[in-house]
């Protein structure tokens, strides 16, 4: 096989294995809300990602405090933004794993699957 019909086959198999993968991920995000709208559930993530948000603005605001007491106030609210976009993006990541692993699931499924098929084509077994 030359290198160009080689990089056409792969590049097929490419892209049936990201496709497979899509139709993985929607699977099993549709498994996992069982017919429910994802907006319900993003809101409701949201609504309690905003405990771990408060959290981080306040330990960014207690950890701005420099070692002399001398407290700017632009340096307070950068460190308690930044606290609290890591305890929002946190609380949300943890609201929601529950999701992304049902949908990275129906991936790793499907891709098996596909990842199987392609073995087959190359290694053909013969039952006599």
């Amino acid at each position: 096989m030359d290198l160009l019909k080689w990089s056409e086959s792969e590049v097929a198999y490419g892209r049936r294995m990201l496709d497979s993968g899509l139709v993985g991920l929607r699977t099993g995000r549709e498994t996992f809300l069982q017919g429910s709208s994802l907006n319900p559930f993003v809101g409701e993530s949201v609504r309690k990602a905003l405990t771990p948000a408060a959290l981080g603005a306040l330990l960014g605001v207690l950890g701005s405090s420099p070692a002399n007491h001398h407290k700017s106030v632009s340096r307070t609210l950068l460190f308690g933004l930044l606290g609290s976009a890591i305890g929002f993006g946190t609380g949300v990541v943890w609201q929601s794993r529950h999701l992304t692993a049902s949908a990275a699931r129906g991936a790793v499924r499907n891709i098996h699957r596909v990842r199987d098929e392609h073995w087959v084509e190359k290694h053909p077994v013969a039952y006599a």
